[in-house]
């Protein structure tokens, strides 16, 4: 994280960007773990607009309640801050699509084999794409 990043200037607008990744990588979690807002606001006993404010950062998350979120998608709290330090770019912005964040909780799922041959395949069209684009 930038040191623009790291801090706010008082009378800023703006979430923090401290705020924007930890609710960037409860999102990530949420979706690796199959849950919709709605599901896991239930479970925080709270409307999925609230964990919305969460995920985009514009409600910051207490200690316990990230406590709590952390006991419900099971990771530690640490793995909330993991990355804080990367900035963003587009590779970060493809893994947490939730496109991107579906297909490796769904390929999870996938006997080993079959894993195994849809990592062929990806590997096969990302070679023949980088000698198509050269």
């Amino acid at each position: 994280m930038t040191q623009d990043q790291q801090s706010k200037a008082p009378g800023k607008k703006g979430p923090n960007p401290v705020d924007v990744h930890v609710g960037r990588r409860v999102r990530i979690r949420r979706v690796l773990c199959g849950l919709s807002q709605t599901a896991l606001a239930e479970q925080l006993g709270l409307t999925f607009q609230q964990l919305q404010k969460y995920e985009s950062g514009a409600n910051r998350i207490s200690a316990s309640r990230l406590w709590q979120i952390a006991q419900i998608l099971d990771v530690p709290i640490a793995w909330f801050f993991m990355g804080i330090d990367d900035d963003t770019d587009r590779l970060e912005e493809f893994r947490t699509k939730r496109e991107t964040l579906e297909l490796v909780r769904n390929i999870g799922t996938c006997p080993p084999e079959v894993q195994k041959r849809f990592r062929a395949l990806l590997h096969s069209i990302s070679e023949h794409t980088q000698k198509s684009q050269s």
